[in-house]
């Protein structure tokens, strides 16, 4: 299994003392080193909790969704192709981040419904060409820390990095977000816009998709990545 590990961005000029800045201080002073490693479907699984806690730091769902959320994930573990990688905090042993996915097929619910909503929406050859030989990014979450310093995009281009796949699908909130920037800059498209999966009140849903291999973004500005340190 290999590693990789980089320091990630320090504040450049100190924070002004305010109440209840002394924590996010104490953070900003450590240069935190984090490494990525691939999980086995059962590595996965033993980490879950740990991966959860992740998703529920970067995503604020309702705390009664996330017991289904750990279901569904421990759930895609199984499914064929499946791929996925760990950002550990070298210093506390923590998840920071992570990815994973699987490859696309009949029979898997997200696949299915989207393959519909393109069929309705864009026609057979469209469905086909987007979905017939996919994978499937099912989460990429970085904790609030760690993020805008590349981790994202790092896990994004390693998990798709040598698939077999034509293709690579995804969904994401349909708004301006770092996420959709970051999946537009390593050359997703968007296939549907303003989707629901769901009646009701979920926010709407953009679901991009790009052929592999994805291309690196250009070089980070400022508050971007910091180049890996070591493997």
């Amino acid at each position: 299994m290999r590693r990789r590990a980089w320091h990630v961005f320090r504040a450049r000029s100190p924070a002004r003392s305010v109440p209840g800045s002394s924590s996010k201080l104490a953070r900003m002073r450590r240069t935190p080193v984090v490494s990525v490693s691939e999980l086995s479907p059962a590595e996965f699984t033993a980490r879950l909790d740990q991966l959860v806690a992740v998703y529920a730091a970067a995503m604020r769902p309702p705390p009664e969704l996330l017991a289904g959320r750990r279901a569904i994930m421990a759930g895609h573990a199984a499914n064929p192709g499946f791929r996925a990688l760990a950002v550990t905090d070298d210093a506390t042993g923590q998840a920071a981040g992570f990815g994973y996915g699987f490859h696309g097929g009949p029979g898997q619910w997200w696949h299915d419904t989207v393959n519909r909503a393109v069929l309705a929406s864009r026609g057979d050859a469209a469905a086909a060409a987007w979905l017939s030989d996919s994978f499937e990014v099912a989460e990429l979450h970085v904790a609030p820390d760690y993020q805008g310093r590349g981790v994202g995009a790092d896990v994004l281009l390693r998990l798709t990095a040598g698939r077999p796949e034509r293709t690579a699908l995804l969904s994401t909130r349909d708004a301006d977000t770092p996420a959709r920037r970051l999946y537009r800059g390593t050359g997703f498209t968007d296939l549907l816009t303003g989707f629901r999966f769901f009646p009701g009140g979920e926010p709407p849903y953009a679901v991009m998709g790009a052929e592999l291999p994805l291309r690196a973004r250009s070089a980070a500005g400022p508050g971007g990545a910091i180049p890996p340190a070591r493997s």
